[in-house]
Protein backbone atom coordinates (compact mmCIF):
# COMPACT_ATOMS: atom_id res chain seq x y z
CA UNK A 1 0.00 0.00 0.00
CA UNK A 2 1.37 3.42 -0.96
CA UNK A 3 1.95 5.93 1.85
CA UNK A 4 -0.73 8.59 2.29
CA UNK A 5 -0.08 11.75 0.29
CA UNK A 6 0.58 14.69 2.61
CA UNK A 7 -2.05 17.42 2.66
CA UNK A 8 -1.11 20.69 0.97
CA UNK A 9 0.25 23.53 3.11
CA UNK A 10 -2.28 26.23 3.96
CA UNK A 11 -2.08 29.34 6.16
CA UNK A 12 -4.53 31.61 7.97
CA UNK A 13 -4.23 35.34 7.44
CA UNK A 14 -6.32 38.49 7.05
CA UNK A 15 -8.91 38.20 4.29
CA UNK A 16 -10.41 40.78 1.96
CA UNK A 17 -13.67 38.81 2.10
CA UNK A 18 -14.29 38.64 5.85
CA UNK A 19 -12.08 38.62 8.94
CA UNK A 20 -9.51 35.89 8.51
CA UNK A 21 -9.25 33.50 5.60
CA UNK A 22 -7.25 30.45 4.58
CA UNK A 23 -4.74 30.69 1.75
CA UNK A 24 -2.82 28.13 -0.29
CA UNK A 25 0.87 28.13 0.69
CA UNK A 26 1.61 26.01 -2.38
CA UNK A 27 -0.22 25.18 -5.62
CA UNK A 28 -3.10 22.75 -5.10
CA UNK A 29 -4.37 20.51 -7.90
CA UNK A 30 -8.03 20.02 -8.77
CA UNK A 31 -9.94 17.52 -6.56
CA UNK A 32 -7.10 17.23 -4.03
CA UNK A 33 -8.12 16.89 -0.41
CA UNK A 34 -6.96 20.01 1.41
CA UNK A 35 -8.13 19.84 5.03
CA UNK A 36 -10.80 18.32 7.23
CA UNK A 37 -13.38 20.60 8.83
CA UNK A 38 -12.94 19.69 12.50
CA UNK A 39 -15.09 20.52 15.47
CA UNK A 40 -17.11 18.99 18.24
CA UNK A 41 -19.62 16.46 16.91
CA UNK A 42 -23.03 17.41 18.34
CA UNK A 43 -26.62 16.38 17.69
CA UNK A 44 -28.48 18.84 15.46
CA UNK A 45 -31.02 19.49 18.21
CA UNK A 46 -28.16 20.70 20.44
CA UNK A 47 -26.44 22.72 17.70
CA UNK A 48 -29.40 25.03 16.98
CA UNK A 49 -28.87 27.20 20.08
CA UNK A 50 -25.16 27.45 19.27
CA UNK A 51 -25.92 28.41 15.65
CA UNK A 52 -28.22 31.21 16.81
CA UNK A 53 -25.50 32.58 19.12
CA UNK A 54 -22.86 32.47 16.37
CA UNK A 55 -25.20 34.09 13.83
CA UNK A 56 -25.71 36.98 16.25
CA UNK A 57 -21.91 37.46 16.09
CA UNK A 58 -22.00 37.33 12.27
CA UNK A 59 -20.30 33.93 12.07
CA UNK A 60 -21.18 30.49 10.78
CA UNK A 61 -19.24 27.86 12.72
CA UNK A 62 -21.66 24.91 12.64
CA UNK A 63 -21.53 22.55 9.66
CA UNK A 64 -24.38 20.04 9.19
CA UNK A 65 -22.97 16.58 8.59
CA UNK A 66 -26.29 14.78 8.11
CA UNK A 67 -29.86 14.74 9.46
CA UNK A 68 -28.69 13.89 12.97
CA UNK A 69 -25.21 15.41 13.43
CA UNK A 70 -23.30 18.69 13.07
CA UNK A 71 -19.73 19.81 13.63
CA UNK A 72 -19.21 22.89 15.82
CA UNK A 73 -15.89 24.35 14.70
CA UNK A 74 -16.00 26.94 17.48
CA UNK A 75 -15.32 24.02 19.86
CA UNK A 76 -12.33 21.91 18.83
CA UNK A 77 -12.17 23.38 15.34
CA UNK A 78 -9.11 23.81 13.17
CA UNK A 79 -7.93 26.19 10.45
CA UNK A 80 -10.76 25.06 8.14
CA UNK A 81 -13.26 27.12 10.15
CA UNK A 82 -11.63 30.24 8.66
CA UNK A 83 -12.33 29.24 5.04
CA UNK A 84 -14.79 31.86 3.82
CA UNK A 85 -17.94 31.42 1.74
CA UNK A 86 -18.00 32.43 -1.90
CA UNK A 87 -20.74 32.28 -4.51
CA UNK A 88 -17.95 31.44 -6.99
CA UNK A 89 -15.79 29.11 -4.88
CA UNK A 90 -12.53 27.35 -5.71
CA UNK A 91 -13.26 24.49 -3.27
CA UNK A 92 -16.09 22.14 -2.41
CA UNK A 93 -16.80 19.87 0.52
CA UNK A 94 -17.19 16.12 0.64
CA UNK A 95 -18.69 14.27 3.60
CA UNK A 96 -17.31 10.78 4.24
CA UNK A 97 -19.10 9.19 7.21
CA UNK A 98 -18.91 12.07 9.72
CA UNK A 99 -15.69 13.55 8.32
CA UNK A 100 -15.97 16.74 6.26
CA UNK A 101 -13.24 17.17 3.64
CA UNK A 102 -12.54 20.46 1.88
CA UNK A 103 -11.32 19.72 -1.67
CA UNK A 104 -10.07 21.80 -4.57
CA UNK A 105 -12.77 22.42 -7.21
CA UNK A 106 -10.08 23.55 -9.67
CA UNK A 107 -6.33 24.15 -9.68
CA UNK A 108 -5.53 26.72 -6.99
CA UNK A 109 -2.52 29.03 -7.19
CA UNK A 110 -0.10 29.65 -4.32
CA UNK A 111 -1.34 32.64 -2.32
CA UNK A 112 -4.97 32.28 -3.46
CA UNK A 113 -7.68 32.41 -0.79
CA UNK A 114 -9.68 29.20 -0.38
CA UNK A 115 -13.48 29.40 -0.43
CA UNK A 116 -16.49 27.14 -0.77
CA UNK A 117 -20.26 27.57 -0.99
CA UNK A 118 -21.71 27.14 2.51
CA UNK A 119 -25.08 26.05 1.05
CA UNK A 120 -26.86 27.39 4.10
CA UNK A 121 -30.59 26.99 4.64
CA UNK A 122 -32.93 28.33 7.28
CA UNK A 123 -34.73 31.44 8.43
CA UNK A 124 -31.83 33.35 9.99
CA UNK A 125 -29.36 34.86 7.55
CA UNK A 126 -26.32 37.09 7.33
CA UNK A 127 -25.15 38.95 4.22
CA UNK A 128 -22.68 37.32 1.86
CA UNK A 129 -19.43 39.24 1.57
CA UNK A 130 -17.85 37.33 -1.32
CA UNK A 131 -17.81 40.39 -3.62
CA UNK A 132 -19.06 43.97 -3.60
CA UNK A 133 -22.78 44.12 -4.32
CA UNK A 134 -23.48 40.40 -3.73
CA UNK A 135 -27.14 40.01 -2.74
CA UNK A 136 -26.88 36.42 -1.48
CA UNK A 137 -27.86 35.74 2.14
CA UNK A 138 -26.21 32.94 4.10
Amino acid sequence: MAPARPLPRIVRKKSRLHGFGVFAAEPITKNRRIVTYDGELVRNSESEEREDRYFDEGCIWVFRVNRAWSRDANVGGNIARFINHSCTPNCYYEIVDKTIWIRAARNIRRGEELSYDYNTIGERTIPCLCRPGCTTRL
